[in-house]
């Protein structure tokens, strides 16, 4: 017996490697000091930057979007996904992005397959100007299905401690902005596959009319970045808080922001909700109390400004290209924090 016997392909994964190390340079920033197949990524702080610089961090997955994926063999959009997710969850507390780390699991290491994913990593880390400082490709037989693989990133950011944007001065009477999605970005998919491929029946390349397109191009739209129209308006303290509205939808994400004291009141007629959450409620047979709970509905980020200056706020984020940035709640008097909703369909 050897290793390859037992279902690991060293060659392979150095392959892998060779593959991806021109990927992972071509997003280096100047304060990258090591190359892809270090044991460890080496990043400098620029001096004198920050005044008083705070580093922020997350982690998170695509979750069964990737199950999407390798319905259609499309293989290039999930790593947009997964940087731009956890690109806007740091965004949010006012980080901008230093480097990205990616952890790549599969039962069999197809080099192809891992150059196409990490590909859209490495794309998504340019356009937000974001290094990929390393990350780990595993070959796990018996763990994961033939095909399928799972994927998980790690960020780190930097914001001056001054501009830490934490709710706190979040007050009654303040407004809620909503910037759009581009579709269900990473969350609710494990709902959104059941109503789709179980309860319907339809395969990825079904066209559906309503939608103006196959299911599968429209569950695989990437995950926007709101970093490039929020980034100019993180200074003046303009923006009291943000939400990304992910897993929880707008009910569970907001309340997160706000400080004791405070809730909102957001109007679901405040905007179009789009087609794809209409076409999934109607043939899921959902309430609307899950469709708020388990989809962005279409609002991706919710900033939290005072009133009078959500309209020229709106007017800057339209200017970047948020042009349907549009008031859609208020902050009132609450305790916990929580939201409720009018004008509910």
């Amino acid at each position: 017996m050897d290793y390859k016997s037992a279902g690991v392909d060293i060659d392979a994964g150095n392959e892998t490697v060779r593959r991806i190390r021109g990927l992972a340079r071509s997003t280096f920033t100047a304060g990258v000091l090591s190359e892809i197949g270090s044991f460890g990524g080496l990043f400098q702080l620029e001096p004198g930057r920050l005044r008083e610089p705070v580093l922020v961090a997350s982690a998170d997955g695509v979750g069964t979007k990737l199950k999407v994926a390798f319905l259609t063999r499309r293989h290039d959009t999930v790593g947009l996904d997964l940087v731009n997710h956890c690109v806007n969850d740091i965004l949010v507390q006012g980080a901008e992005p230093l480097f990205f780390l990616d952890y790549l699991a599969t039962g069999r290491l197809s080099p192809d397959i891992a150059e196409r994913v990490i590909g859209g990593i490495a794309s998504a880390c340019r356009d937000n100007g974001c290094a990929l400082l390393g990350g780990e490709t595993a070959e796990m037989p018996g763990f994961y299905a033939d095909g399928e693989y799972d994927l998980a990133g790690f960020i780190v950011g930097i914001v001056d401690r001054a501009r830490v944007i934490n709710g706190r001065t979040i007050v009654v009477g303040d407004v809620l902005v909503g910037v759009p999605s581009s579709g269900l970005h990473t969350n609710g998919f494990s709902l959104a596959r059941q109503i789709v491929f179980e309860r319907l029946g339809l395969t990825v390349e079904s066209h559906v009319a309503e939608l103006g397109r196959t299911i599968g191009e429209e569950l695989l739209e990437p995950h926007r970045s709101y970093l490039p129209l929020v980034k100019p308006l993180l200074d003046g303290g303009r923006i009291k808080g943000m939400a990304h509205i992910t897993g929880g939808g707008i009910t569970d994400n907001v309340p997160r922001v706000l400080p004791h004291g405070t809730a909102a009141i957001v109007d679901l007629a405040a905007w179009e909700i789009p087609p794809i959450f209409r076409w999934l409620q109607r043939n899921g047979q959902l309430s609307i109390d899950d469709m708020l709970r388990t989809f962005n509905m279409g609002v991706g980020l919710i900033v939290v400004t005072a009133r009078d200056k959500a309209e020229p706020l709106m007017e800057e984020l339209a200017a970047r290209g948020g042009r349907d940035a549009r008031v859609i709640g208020e902050v009132v008097a609450g305790e916990p924090p929580s939201v409720s909703y009018v004008n509910v369909p």
